[in-house]
């Protein structure tokens, strides 16, 4: 065999192997892409714990945690907002689930006087986000709920919610 005839073999062998290039032609993808897969990645789990921390300030000086239990649609838990040097909102969380959308009370207590409050928070598998809060024309905090979720925590460990361990007797 000459030369120039192996060598043209082994380029036409070598150009059947890598296929045209074309990504659009696979036939192998699932319905759904890649889009269905992340929401999946990012979806909560279903009767589960969740802890998530944010610190904000110029020195990342004020804090707000909030510890969620997850049991079917319903949602528990409690929510601190500890400002330094300023009064704190501590308090329980109850609501309802709907896909990743949770809407819940906060019941707090401040300055020695109880409180209520609509939250907004959609939930992710490592990331809670809260809508923000609005002042109305009487002074008062509430949701903003034309707001989107730009209130971002990150997933924390609920060191904010425990309590120090109670030497034995």
């Amino acid at each position: 065999m000459k030369p120039y005839t192996i060598l043209s073999m082994c380029a036409l062998a070598l150009a059947s192997c890598t296929g045209n290039g074309n990504k659009t032609t696979d036939t192998t993808k699932v319905a759904g892409g890649d889009t269905a897969k992340e929401a999946t990645l990012n979806a909560p789990a279903q009767n589960m714990e969740y802890c998530f921390l944010r610190t904000e300030g110029t020195s990342n000086q004020d804090t707000t945690a909030v510890h969620l239990v997850v049991n079917a649609n319903k949602v528990t838990g409690e929510m601190k907002w500890l400002p330094k040097e300023k009064d704190a909102r501590k308090g329980t969380l109850e609501g309802t689930m709907s896909g990743n959308d949770i809407k819940a009370v906060w019941t707090f207590m401040q300055e020695g006087t109880r409180d209520t409050m609509a939250v907004a928070f959609q939930l992710s598998s490592q990331q809670l986000g809260q809508k923000p809060f609005k002042v109305t024309k009487d002074g008062r905090q509430e949701t903003d709920g034309a707001a989107g979720y730009t209130i971002m925590y990150k997933l924390d460990n609920c060191s904010a919610f425990k309590t120090a361990a109670k030497p034995a007797l």
